[in-house]
């Protein structure tokens, strides 16, 4: 792949505007493939502590808080300590409790705050509005002093934070650790200090080692010069001796054996590779991943595109979490969701992740790029005013974030409560291609904020009221729906009671149609993954899959179709994208699924109109 052309997100505004997770508690219980070590005994202590207490450590491929519940980090990023402003940006505009306060009641747990080693120089912030009482707290504070202030109180509302060295000097990115100007040992002994500083404090969970490595570093070539799988040993290793308690997040690299992926998003060299630190249960491995707004990329022109995508970051960065080898957190990521295809690309990204509400948190972390307005090719959460909200980005997260940890202590901290389920779902009309459906509003302790509508499993919308319809479905044919409704906190409602609806009979016909081949993509003790692929024998509009499992598989998730497994039946169904092929034309699904005694392959039928 050739060198990708990133512009610098940060935006050169800095000082110009200045002018300007579960952390999921969700029980395993749903986990899928790989189970991680069982937490069970733990379990029968853990109520003695708030959920999500303390420093957290890894069992396979999950993060476990301090009483060995699994936790997820869902969670944001507020960039600005790296810049010349030395502190995090809108602070101009805002007072810094309330920006912290918003995150955690849109449903963000966790703030990763990038920051250049410049701020160890005794840096003063720039642009930090004291007026009217405003930050007051901060007024005459160096910048690591203001990182304090922002641990302090992220803590105190339960949300966590990992610290990023997103750069050498304020100047910009590196592709290495260590600049002319900022050698190897500097950037050692400013991790150590920031281990050192936060020791006692763990709403600091972790550190992000160095931002995105790329070209000439190496992953795993032995050259100490430029193998960054090394550095992070050196640098992991030095932090751990520092503070034992603390994660240690390392990113990936850009190449390796001549495959290229996104600045710090291939870690396809990690599983021959390891990183090895002394402490155990410690390793976090982290990527980036962006849409066409940063960069155009290969993969967004294939033509199965979207369905290609799964196996994209399989390849890249997946596997990691699919073998249970160590959690992956996916630690940037972001658009303006100004083109069809980063809509496409992010909505894909946000089901490989793995919904909370069907995996818990035994799903992958994340922390979106960005909470600020100002970053130049993906903008950000908050709109320009950095105030109100970008609702429709923001939606695209429902489905990922977790519920937020209570304050430290138990002294409050946000609405936990979730709304009431809703009620009297029912489907008002039918045609050949729509289902219409409506329910009786549910009740929340603040107020209900929209719905999520379900067919079978699978998430197809969201909305504010309490009408929905189902459209891009197939003439005679029966779907399930539910409803559940959701809080400004991110609090989600138990799933409604569910409804069954008919399409209208079509005229289109036609015979099979299609055919459909299988392909096991990784296996492990308990668990695998598999890609379906679809052929088209005459010209389609949509195209359903089913199968007998023949030796007790169950499906555990599924991805670029819905999927529902019955008994040991199971179908899939085209999705609004990818149901019309051309004669010889071909799409892709991918599923996931547990197996005991034997996973052989079944025989599949495939049928389309």
């Amino acid at each position: 792949m050739p060198h990708p052309v990133r512009r610098l997100r940060e935006a050169l505004l800095a000082v110009a505007l200045a002018s300007t997770a579960l952390i999921a508690t969700v029980p395993a219980a749903q986990a899928a493939g790989a189970a991680p070590a069982s937490t069970a005994t733990a379990a029968t202590t853990a109520d003695a502590t708030a959920a999500g207490s303390g420093y957290w450590h890894t069992s396979g491929r999950q993060l476990l808080d301090e009483s060995n519940r699994p936790v997820r980090i869902a969670g944001i990023n507020w960039f600005g300590f790296e810049t010349a402003n030395y502190v995090p940006h809108g602070l101009w505009s805002r007072d810094y409790k309330s920006m912290i306060d918003q995150m955690k009641t849109l449903g963000y747990n966790t703030i990763r705050l990038p920051y250049s080693d410049d701020i160890f120089k005794g840096t003063s912030p720039v642009s930090v509005n004291t007026s009217g009482g405003m930050n007051a707290d901060l007024q005459g504070l160096n910048s690591l002093q203001v990182m304090d202030k922002i641990v302090d109180y992220a803590g105190t509302t339960g949300l966590k934070v990992i610290l990023d060295r997103h750069r050498p000097d304020s100047a910009g990115q590196s592709a290495l650790w260590y600049t002319a100007a900022v050698p190897e040992t500097t950037w050692i002994n400013d991790l150590t200090a920031l281990a050192t500083r936060y020791t006692g404090k763990p709403a600091m969970i972790g550190i992000d080692l160095h931002n995105e490595p790329h070209d000439p570093a190496c992953w795993g070539c032995g050259d100490t010069t430029v193998d960054w799988r090394l550095a992070a040993e050196r640098a992991g290793n030095a932090v751990l001796a520092a503070n034992p308690k603390l994660l240690v997040f390392v990113e990936g690299n850009q190449s390796f054996n001549g495959s290229s992926y996104w600045w710090g998003g291939n870690l396809q060299g990690a599983g021959q590779y390891p990183v090895r630190l002394n402490v155990p249960n410690r390793l976090v491995y982290s990527v980036h991943d962006y849409a066409t707004s940063v960069a155009q990329q290969t993969w967004f022109s294939d033509p199965t595109f979207p369905a290609n995508m799964p196996g994209v970051w399989d390849k890249n960065w997946g596997y990691l979490f699919n073998q249970n080898i160590a959690p992956v957190w996916v630690g940037e990521f972001g658009t303006t969701l100004q083109s069809t295809v980063d809509q496409k690309w992010l909505k894909a990204l946000v089901q490989y992740l793995r919904p909370t509400a069907q995996y818990g948190a035994d799903s992958m972390s994340w922390t979106f790029w960005s909470w600020n307005p100002n970053s130049g090719d993906t903008g950000g959460i908050l709109n320009d005013d950095w105030t109100t909200v970008n609702t429709t980005k923001d939606a695209y997260l429902a489905d990922v974030k977790a519920p937020g940890f209570g304050a430290a202590g138990g002294g409050g901290g946000g609405d936990t409560q979730a709304p009431s389920t809703p009620a009297g779902l029912a489907a008002t009309g039918t045609t050949a291609a729509t289902v219409s459906l409506a329910w009786t509003a549910a009740t929340d302790n603040v107020a209900v904020t929209g719905y999520d509508v379900y067919r079978g499993g699978a998430l197809v919308g969201t909305t504010a009221g309490t009408a929905y319809t189902d459209t891009g479905l197939t003439a005679a044919t029966a779907y399930s729906y539910s409803v559940r409704a959701r809080d400004a906190a991110g609090n989600v409602s138990a799933a409604s009671a569910a409804v069954s609806a008919t399409t209208a009979g079509g005229g289109t016909g036609g015979g099979a149609g299609c055919t459909a081949g299988w392909h096991v993509d990784n296996q492990w003790s308990t668990g695998f993954t598999a890609t379906v692929t679809v052929t088209a024998t005459a010209a389609t509009k949509s195209w359903q899959v089913g199968w007998t499992w023949p030796s007790g598989q169950q499906l555990t998730g599924s991805w670029n179709a819905t999927v529902q497994q019955s008994g040991a039946s199971v179908t899939a169904a085209s999705l609004a994208y990818n149901g019309t092929l051309a004669v010889g034309g071909s799409t892709t699904f991918g599923l996931q699924g547990t197996w005991s005694g034997g996973n052989t392959a079944p025989t599949l039928s495939c049928t389309a109109s």
